[in-house]
């Protein structure tokens, strides 16, 4: 790639695909500049875009003639402005503004309203009913050390950024998320009564009184900390501007039980003072 500057544009019909890497011009075409870290790469069927870090939305759906990436143009289930991908400085960030979910590797989905961190590296995004007709998005950002974000076959695995929890936090999140960890199909967080109720019967002296009022304090106390501005590892879609629609706290929840997971902060051990406990018959 040459070293020309990068400036938001639209890829050339070449680019077929982005899970191989930042593609190389074939012979006799222009190759792309070099991109800075940061810069996203977004391809649909009809259209791909390049972005640098710079304050940007990319709009996705239906409507093609208003939409940077026109996906699923024929299909009405898919929204006129299904989503978008917008630029948080250096980090970017997708939210889904249409009535179909989102499917994410590892089945994470993303639903109406919702707002992940698009993690560097290629992900592909899949929208549609896998029986019927699937649209598929891909989404590559630049990071890391080398220029293409590509991993050498030699390196070690990466280790996912591990957010730190004290004990008492990781215990109230862990019995909110227990659906998710027990694998349960189409999780959702479980009530702030049924948190205090767990909490109450672990054995060992109490350091609070714990009700709805506790656990919630400290699930917002942890929400408010991921979330900062200023946390080197920040969440997004935890805060109340972050997300849209009804009911506001489960999407909040859901969200904050997602990224721990995704990052493996809680694993499903974590329900094990739970399990010894009912089988303790407390």
């Amino acid at each position: 790639m040459t070293d020309q500057a990068f400036y938001p544009q639209v890829l050339p019909p070449w680019v077929r695909s982005l899970a191989a890497g930042v593609p190389e011009a074939p012979e006799g075409e222009d190759p792309l500049p070099y991109p800075p870290l940061g810069t996203v790469f977004a391809l649909s069927a009809y259209r791909g875009w390049a972005v640098p870090p710079r304050p940007f939305e990319l709009l996705f759906g239906r409507d093609k003639d208003n939409v940077n990436l026109p996906l699923g143009v024929t299909d009405d289930r898919i929204s006129r402005r299904h989503g978008r991908l917008i630029c948080h400085g250096g980090e970017w960030t997708m939210r889904n503004e249409g009535r179909l979910p989102m499917l994410f590797p590892g089945d994470a989905m993303l639903l109406q309203g919702q707002e992940r961190l698009v993690e560097d590296a290629y992900t592909p995004v899949y929208i549609g009913n896998p029986r019927e007709e699937v649209h598929f998005l891909e989404i590559r950002v630049i990071g890391g050390k080398r220029p293409d974000g590509e991993a050498a076959p030699e390196d070690e695995t990466a280790v996912p950024v591990v957010h730190r929890l004290s004990r008492t936090e990781r215990l109230v999140i862990a019995s909110l998320a227990q659906r998710y960890l027990r694998g349960l199909a189409q999780p959702q967080p479980v009530s702030w009564k049924t948190v205090a109720g767990d909490m109450a019967r672990l054995p060992g002296p109490k350091d609070r009184d714990w009700n709805e009022k506790t656990v919630a304090r400290v699930v917002a106390s942890v929400r408010e900390r991921l979330s900062a501005p200023d946390y080197r590892h920040r969440v997004y879609g935890l805060r109340r501007s972050e997300v849209f629609g009804e009911p506001l706290g489960n999407a909040l929840n859901d969200n904050l039980i997602r990224a721990l997971l995704q990052s493996t902060t809680l694993t499903p051990g974590d329900l094990e003072p739970f399990d010894a406990a009912e089988r303790s018959g407390a």
